[in-house]
C-alpha cells in the first residue's frame, strides 16, 4: 500500500504548476533553474507568465498562482516570501566611455545619457522610468529590446548606458565588445528574487518539489 503522500509522485500521475515570475527573474536564474526540475520531474508541466512584482505577490495571496518569484514586498498581504537569489542592479557603459574608470555611480548623474532599456511593460522598465521620474528627469530611450543579453549587445556596441541585473552578465564576456560595469550607489538597486507563495507548509505535492528545488538552487536552505 502506497502511502498517501506519496501518491501523487506514483508513475502516471501528472501535475501541472502555475508560475509567475518578474522580468528579472525570467531574463536570468529562474529558466536554468526550472529547466533542471523539469528534467527531474518529466510528470510535471509548467506554465510560466511574466508579470511585475505586486501584481503577483497579490495573484498568489487570491490562490490564482501557485508559486511567484518577485522583488520587494506589500505591506498587510497575507503570503510567505523566502529568499531565493541575492542580485543588485548594475550600470552598464560602453568600453572607453568616462564612466567606466568610475567605482560607483548616482542614478542622478548619468540620466542625461542616452539608455537602452527592455521594452516598456516590463517591470525593469518600468522600475527605472519611475526611478527617473522621482529625480524629475525623463530618460533618452535609444531604443528598446526584449532582453537583457541584447541591452549588454547594445551598450557594448556603444548605443547608450544599460541597468541590467549582475545575474544578467553571465556570457557577456564572450560578447564581441563587451560593456564596463560599474556598481550603482542607490540602496534600491539592492533586487533580491524571492520565491512567494500563500503557506510554504501547506504547498500541494508538486508545488511543495518545485519552492524546494528554487530555494536548493539559491541563497535559500533546501528544506
Amino acid at each position: 500500500q502506497m502511502h498517501a503522500d506519496l501518491a501523487p509522485f506514483a508513475d502516471g500521475i501528472r501535475g501541472h504548476l502555475s508560475l509567475w515570475a518578474n522580468t528579472h527573474a525570467t531574463h536570468s536564474y529562474l529558466p536554468d533553474d526550472l529547466a533542471d526540475f523539469l528534467r527531474k520531474h518529466p510528470q510535471v508541466s509548467i506554465s510560466l507568465e511574466e508579470h511585475n512584482s505586486p501584481d503577483i505577490i497579490m495573484a498568489v495571496a487570491r490562490g490564482e498562482v501557485d508559486v511567484g518569484v518577485v522583488v520587494g514586498r506589500i505591506d498587510d498581504v497575507d503570503v510567505e516570501l523566502i529568499p531565493y537569489r541575492a542580485d543588485r542592479l548594475v550600470l552598464i557603459v560602453p568600453a572607453g566611455h568616462p564612466f567606466s574608470t568610475l567605482k560607483g555611480v548616482r542614478f542622478a548623474d548619468v540620466t542625461d545619457h542616452p539608455f537602452v532599456m527592455l521594452n516598456a511593460g516590463s517591470a525593469i522598465h518600468t522600475f527605472t522610468m519611475n526611478a527617473a521620474a522621482a529625480l524629475g528627469r525623463h530618460l533618452n530611450v535609444r531604443i528598446q529590446v526584449r532582453s537583457f543579453e541584447a541591452v549588454c549587445r547594445m551598450v557594448g556596441s556603444g548605443v547608450g548606458l544599460g541597468l541590467v541585473p549582475r545575474s544578467a552578465l553571465r556570457g557577456t564576456s564572450q560578447l564581441r565588445e563587451p560593456p564596463s560595469v560599474v556598481e550603482l550607489d542607490e540602496s534600491w538597486a539592492q533586487r533580491d528574487l524571492q520565491v512567494c507563495v500563500r503557506r510554504r507548509a501547506g504547498l500541494p505535492g508538486f508545488a511543495g518539489l518545485l519552492v524546494d528545488a528554487l530555494l536548493a538552487k539559491g541563497s535559500g536552505q533546501p528544506a
